[in-house]
């Protein structure tokens, strides 16, 4: 079963190069990092506060990018997110070396190590690793999941799933001029736009599939993967072409709806991850913000759900959140799960604070980082 990580457990390290001093530049890898690190934060995927969210762009050093991934592989209980563009190398061992700015060639040191990055995925807490290269010979990497048997039970019952843009002996495709590269412009465009006729939740498997498909048809390098365990069930966001024209609630039979279009309450394990499926609660409804107001015959204002959708703190009491959903048209036997997940939260409040909260950030900065990205998403919300 396809699910949504839960933001508030999960972390992203977002890694490129789009200057050298040795080698071909990439400027399109500049526009990667900033397109998905909007995406991944917004609505149309995960809603990742932006303290969960590292950027690391034109690392000077190896260590530049290391430290922001051990951190996030420390914090990271659910999904840790890993993505790197730029330059692939082979080093002397056949072996995929990432490169940086100062990166030469003939100086393999010079770069970092894809063993690296991959030792500490293994070393992580979280329980599903998604890892995303598009840089030349990318496939490599497809044979550097495993390790000792430890390390290999251990990734097995985390879960992985890599993607890459290219096979071992193919090079990546960055194509003069345009916005983004190849792999990951048809990355952003399937997530931003969604698949006709795919399932409701954006799994890695579907994900992979479709890009095989549109990457041949454009006759691009043919993106490669590999799934440990449950790696693959991981979604990185909604299906925008499967969500409904018309309003869930106004359904005639709302029995005969995909419960599968709403968020599912028993994967929020952090009171983020509350406040971001409540939003998209909303948004899956297809009504306004003053249409779910009125359809809850004024038991709850638009400024309530405001401060509902986009709080930090836990509500104290459960009227108006069971009101919220109730008027958004959830079923009341999912209502009964959010009510059973907010009761858990509130059991274990010190725990989920903790989990939401982060070393640099805390609850209420991550609370204003998702405002700030929920303010560009107006589309359907007032």
């Amino acid at each position: 079963m396809s699910v949504l990580p839960d933001s508030g457990a999960s972390r992203a390290v977002l890694i490129g190069t789009s200057r050298y001093d040795h080698l071909e530049q990439l400027p399109a890898v500049s526009n990667n990092l900033t397109a998905l690190a909007e995406l991944l934060g917004g609505p149309l995927s995960l809603r990742m506060p932006a303290s969960h969210l590292a950027v690391v762009e034109n690392p000077p050093t190896p260590s530049a990018v290391m430290e922001p991934l051990r951190q996030a592989a420390a914090e990271a209980t659910d999904t840790l997110v890993v993505y790197y563009a730029g330059h692939g190398l082979i080093d002397p061992h056949d072996t995929l070396a990432l490169a940086m700015p100062h990166t030469q060639p003939d100086h393999i040191e010079t770069s970092l190590d894809y063993d690296w990055l991959r030792q500490t995925l293994l070393n992580s807490r979280a329980q599903r690793h998604i890892v995303l290269l598009d840089c030349c010979y990318s496939g490599l990497a497809l044979g550097r999941m495993s390790g000792p048997q430890s390390l290999a039970d251990h990734a097995a019952v985390e879960g992985t799933f890599l993607l890459a843009a290219s096979a071992e002996t193919r090079t990546a495709l960055a194509p003069i001029g345009d916005t983004h590269t190849a792999f990951t412009g048809a990355l952003l465009e399937t997530l931003s736009h969604g698949i006709p006729g795919g399932p409701p939740l954006l799994d890695l498997e579907t994900v992979y599939l479709h890009l095989r498909r549109t990457m041949e048809a454009r006759a691009h390098p043919v993106p490669q993967a590999r799934n440990r365990n449950s790696g693959s069930h991981v979604a990185l966001g909604r299906n925008q072409s499967a969500l409904p024209a018309a309003p869930l609630a106004d359904a005639a039979d709302p029995k005969q709806l995909d419960y599968r279009l709403w968020p599912d309450p028993s994967a929020i394990s952090t009171v983020i991850g509350f406040f971001t499926n409540l939003a998209t609660v909303r948004e899956v409804s297809g009504l306004t913000q003053r249409e779910v107001s009125t359809r809850s015959a004024g038991r709850i204002s638009t400024g309530t759900i405001s401060k509902l959708v986009n709080g930090d703190t836990l509500p104290t009491t459960w009227t108006s959140t069971a009101a919220y959903l109730s008027a958004c048209g959830v079923p009341d036997d999912q209502i009964q799960l959010w009510h059973g997940a907010w009761q858990e939260l509130r059991r274990n409040a010190p725990a989920a604070q903790e989990r939401t909260a982060t070393p640099h950030g805390g609850t209420a900065e991550a609370g204003k980082a998702r405002r700030r990205l929920s303010a560009l998403w107006c589309g359907r919300g007032h």
